[in-house]
């Protein structure tokens, strides 16, 4: 039997000489893969008590809405500035070269609800950081955050400590 990262595309030297690139195309084109995907991240919410699932944008969305599905529970966007039609609240992070900002509507976490918070890629852990911030300032509590990948090596943890994070796999380099 295959695990879901014999489904996981690497292409070396992508984008630039030195990294390998982590490609989940191949992960959930396939039914068995994404099925893979999605029972390992949700083994992880064995005993969790949660109140609703978020994703940010956009493969995280692939994820969690499956995994809000399966167990019965709303699902959340965090999404790029701009992209949502009601009132938001949104959070600048920082990239490799600039900033970025996501956001998420201002009715979409009730104070007290606990949070689950979906992604397919830890890196630097940004883009998991802000969107907990928004969370956060909403009055929800993050319980878990998951990932299908980590990258390792790029320290993602170190902005995400003091929470419970789990990936399904864990690559040691970038």
């Amino acid at each position: 039997m295959k695990s879901v990262e014999d489904y996981v595309r690497s292409i070396p030297d992508f984008p630039e000489p030195g990294i390998i690139f982590r490609d989940i195309t191949t992960v959930i084109q396939d039914p068995e893969g994404l099925q893979l995907a999605i029972d390992g991240m949700e083994g992880f919410l064995e005993g969790v008590d949660f109140d609703v699932v978020v994703g940010a944008e956009s493969r995280g969305f692939v994820f969690g809405a499956p995994i809000a599905r399966d167990f019965k529970k709303g699902f959340v966007l965090v999404r790029k500035k701009g992209k949502l039609p009601c009132e938001t609240i949104s959070q600048e992070y920082a990239l490799e070269y600039g900033t970025a900002e996501v956001e998420i509507h201002t009715d979409a976490i009730k104070p007290g609800q606990k949070v689950v918070v979906v992604d397919d890629l830890m890196a630097t852990g940004g883009t998991i950081e802000a969107s907990i911030k928004l969370i956060e300032r909403l009055g929800g509590k993050v319980v878990k955050v998951l990932f299908l990948m980590e990258l390792a090596g790029l320290n993602g943890r170190e902005k995400l400590a003091g929470y419970d994070v789990d990936s399904v796999i864990i690559y040691p380099g970038k």
